[in-house]
């Protein structure tokens, strides 16, 4: 069933998750704000010392943003005093604490490794809730046989399987893993969202080939506009019109050239693409570009307010 104009109103302005109903609706309607928030990763992208996120949960209010996505990794201390801190500030400054972003991998033939990762998102799960965080991004993993990540963007992600092992076998491990999270996903109220982040999700048929595999409203997708090198509209309309649905879609932009690589992303079409999947829920910028990000962050989001920032309500 598809939301109503109040119900997706409401999602719309507040801090909930409004999921993605299936299937284009080329019905004409009013349009309404998207909201559009910041991954603390743009601030920082793993450049120099640790920047802590509090000051960015206040540069993204300073800049005019709606939300921020907090990136796990860059947290420096994780003990309730300081996620209440967080939570407080962010309402404070009327922002939305609105997707959390973290790291694991389920690639590994030792049946240990993947527990270790298992146990590792399961408190993550719970850091999500504890900070009144909607959806958490969660990545396959990869392969690891390429150990520099420089050699593995210059290879556009691709690297070799382990030796004596196959894709299929692989995929059977990360959905073995995910099917342990998502008992815990649901009694605490996280949308998990499998990225396509390299490794088996680089493709959107490696993501679609896990998330349809459970056809769970507890795990969607995380759409990251920059992580496809080939045929990329065609891979994101592909995972937008999967009745699976979105949980979150990340903007990358590149003001002064990527790190990696650049893309001439047309964030027009993306989002027309979007509103033709009735997608209505948040993009959050991860800006990956060389400039100075107190210039490109907000540079970014007008781009960003401009292209994607209203959603077609179709009633």
């Amino acid at each position: 069933m598809r939301p109503s104009r109040r119900q997706v109103l409401l999602g719309t302005i507040g801090c909930g998750l409004v999921g993605t109903p299936a299937g284009p609706d080329p019905r004409p309607g009013p349009a309404l704000k998207r909201p559009i928030g910041v991954s603390t990763y743009s601030f920082w992208q793993f450049r120099g010392e640790r920047l802590g996120i509090e000051p960015c949960i206040e540069l993204a209010a300073e800049m005019g943003f709606d939300g921020v996505e907090i990136l796990h990794v860059q947290m420096t201390d994780e003990s309730s005093r300081a996620l209440n801190r967080l939570k407080a500030r962010a309402h404070g400054l009327g922002l939305c604490l609105m997707g959390f972003s973290t790291h694991q991998g389920f690639v590994y033939p030792e049946e240990s490794q993947r527990r270790d990762n298992v146990q590792k998102t399961l408190y993550q799960i719970e850091l999500a809730a504890r900070l009144g965080i909607p959806t958490m991004r969660i990545n396959t993993g990869r392969w690891n046989t390429t150990k520099s990540f420089d050699q593995l963007m210059a290879d556009k992600g691709i690297e070799p399987p382990l030796p004596g092992v196959g894709e299929d076998q692989a995929f059977d491990w990360v959905i073995g893993s995910i099917e342990k999270l998502l008992p815990r996903a649901e009694e605490l109220g996280v949308v998990l969202g499998l990225e396509n982040h390299w490794g088996l999700g680089r493709t959107a048929a490696g993501v679609l080939r896990i998330v349809e595999h459970f056809r769970s409203p507890w795990l969607q997708m995380t759409l990251d506009t920059g992580n496809f090198l080939e045929s990329p509209y065609e891979q994101m309309e592909a995972m937008a019109a999967s009745p699976v649905g979105l949980a979150l879609v990340q903007a990358k932009t590149y003001q002064g050239g990527g790190r990696w690589y650049t893309l001439e992303l047309d964030y027009q079409r993306i989002g027309d693409l979007l509103d033709r999947y009735g997608y209505r829920g948040w993009i959050s910028l991860e800006f990956e570009g060389n400039a100075d990000p107190l210039t490109a962050v907000p540079e970014s989001l007008a781009l960003l307010r401009q292209t994607v920032g209203t959603v077609q309500i179709k009633d």
